[in-house]
């Protein structure tokens, strides 16, 4: 109850106070490159329940028909405004709404696509699942290069599977188990300060 209270707070303000900035990114978006200026995809949520998770767009429109749902590299597919906001994690910012509608939290497992769920291992799955997906957590930290650490691969989707996934898994695991708002005050600095703070 307390750390759904946090996040409706947070989320609130955070919407609040940064209407012009989203305002400004979705009209950037808008004027950068033809389609919508937001993005939503079906993710696994609580309880594998799905829902429409949404970004900033950051790709062309046809990108699901000219690639891998994993992002690699220099994908050409990226737009000139998505590769800034894909820096700085601003196209992650509509997910305030999500948190403040319910289907995620400021912090917690980052929400996967249906067809890697799938390949959880069972315990696991059930674990992790068990809360709410979140914007943030220790492995969006570690590994907010996957994209860059992936292109150097050969088959970069396998790598994904094999060894990306199953580590940022078990971080997500990891998370669920010693939670709390103490641990995601120190996490949501933390992202801050990856982002920001070189």
């Amino acid at each position: 109850m307390a750390k759904r209270l946090f996040d409706i707070l947070l989320s609130a303000l955070g919407l609040l106070l940064l209407s012009p900035l989203l305002l400004a990114i979705a009209l950037w978006v808008k004027l950068d490159s033809p389609g919508p200026a937001l993005f939503k995809q079906q993710r696994v949520g609580r309880h594998g329940r799905p829902f429409a998770i949404h970004k900033f767009r950051t790709m062309r429109i046809d990108a699901p028909a000219l690639g891998p749902q994993i992002t690699i590299g220099a994908d050409p597919r990226i737009t000139r405004s998505g590769a800034t906001l894909r820096r700085y994690k601003l196209d992650e910012l509509p997910q305030l709404w999500d948190v403040l509608r319910g289907a995620m939290s400021l912090v917690g497992p980052r929400p996967e696509v249906a067809r890697y769920v799938v390949l959880y291992p069972d315990e696991l799955r059930q674990l992790v699942l068990s809360v709410r997906p979140g914007i943030t957590d220790l492995a969006s930290i570690e590994y907010r290069d996957e994209g860059a650490v992936l292109a150097r691969s050969s088959d970069p989707e396998r790598s994904y599977v094999e060894e990306v996934m199953p580590a940022k898994l078990a971080l997500a695991a990891q998370y669920v188990r010693t939670q709390s708002l103490a641990g995601d005050l120190r996490l949501i600095l933390r992202t801050i300060k990856a982002i920001w703070g070189g």
